[in-house]
């Protein structure tokens, strides 16, 4: 058995347990958390992601993040992906959730930032390599084909909800 995680449905509302990949394969709802870390210049983290990762190897993502895990909130599971890919203990503040359709398959996304003001110790099977850019320079790399496809919605929405906020 895998991971395991909630299946879910278009409310966001528990269903039961399963392993991920099945709810993968199948195209059941379950939930992701991310994060978008911010410097102290309020510039982004980009990272490439490893040539060996199973999802979307070598490509460019704005987010940190993954699966929520049975029984956990968005955020502290995007506390727990931002503390094991990026090394950095630190209170990710909820920005939006959207019911994404996703490239691989449908899933709830929980969009959390955090300020990131000291060393980042990034985990090398998650991120190959990492740069801080300005939002300028991220709404540019966005449109690149390797670009991770699902984290193109997350941005847009970012930064429709940046209005809001």
């Amino acid at each position: 058995m895998g991971e395991r995680v909630e299946r879910v449905d278009e409310q966001d509302e528990v269903l039961g347990v399963v392993d991920r990949g099945e709810a993968i394969r199948r195209g059941w709802l379950h939930r992701v958390a991310t994060i978008v870390c911010r410097d102290g210049e309020g510039r982004i983290l980009v990272h490439r992601r490893p040539d060996h990762a199973a999802r979307f190897p070598g490509h460019l993502n704005w987010m940190l993040g993954g699966a929520v895990d049975v029984a956990e909130s968005y955020e502290a599971a995007a506390a727990r992906e931002l503390a094991e890919e990026l090394g950095v203990l630190a209170r990710p503040r909820f920005v939006l959730k959207f019911l994404c359709a996703g490239a691989i398959s449908p899933y709830w996304l929980g969009l959390h930032e955090v300020v990131v003001t000291g060393p980042v110790r990034p985990d090398p099977a998650e991120i190959a390599r990492h740069d801080w850019v300005t939002e300028a320079e991220l709404a540019e790399l966005v449109g690149l084909q390797t670009f991770v496809p699902d984290a193109r919605e997350a941005f847009d929405r970012y930064r429709r909800a940046a209005v809001t906020r």
